[in-house]
C-alpha cells in the first residue's frame, strides 16, 4: 500500500481524500453485501425455496392473542406484550387490577 504523507496535504486535498475514502468505503460494502446476498439466494435455492420466501417467513410473526379487554369499548385490547396501552395504565392508576380487564 502507498505511504500518504498527511501533513504535506493542503486541507483541500484532505477534504478530496476523506470523500474518496468514503466512496470507496461505500463501494467495498455495497459489493460485499451483493456477494453476500448471492451466495443466501444460492443456499436457499439448494433447498428448494427463494431468498424472498425465507425472509418473508422469517418476518412474519403470528399476532398474540388478546388476554385484556377496555370495560368501555370491547374493540380495545391488549395481548399483554410490549407497552401498555394508556386506558391500561389509566386503569391500574385508578385503584383496578390488572385482572379486572381480563377476557
Amino acid at each position: 500500500m502507498t505511504e500518504i504523507d498527511l501533513n504535506a496535504m493542503s486541507l483541500a486535498e484532505l477534504k478530496q481524500l476523506r470523500k474518496d475514502v468514503e466512496r470507496a468505503t461505500t463501494g467495498f460494502e455495497a459489493r460485499r453485501k451483493a456477494e453476500a446476498r448471492a451466495k443466501a439466494e444460492e443456499a436457499a435455492k439448494q433447498f428448494g425455496f427463494s431468498l424472498t420466501q425465507l425472509i418473508e417467513t422469517a418476518a412474519q410473526r403470528p399476532a398474540a392473542a388478546p388476554k385484556y379487554v377496555h370495560p368501555e369499548n370491547p374493540d380495545l385490547t391488549w395481548s399483554g406484550r410490549g407497552r401498555k396501552p394508556r386506558w391500561i395504565a389509566e386503569g391500574l392508576a385508578a385503584g383496578k387490577a390488572l385482572e379486572d380487564f381480563a377476557i
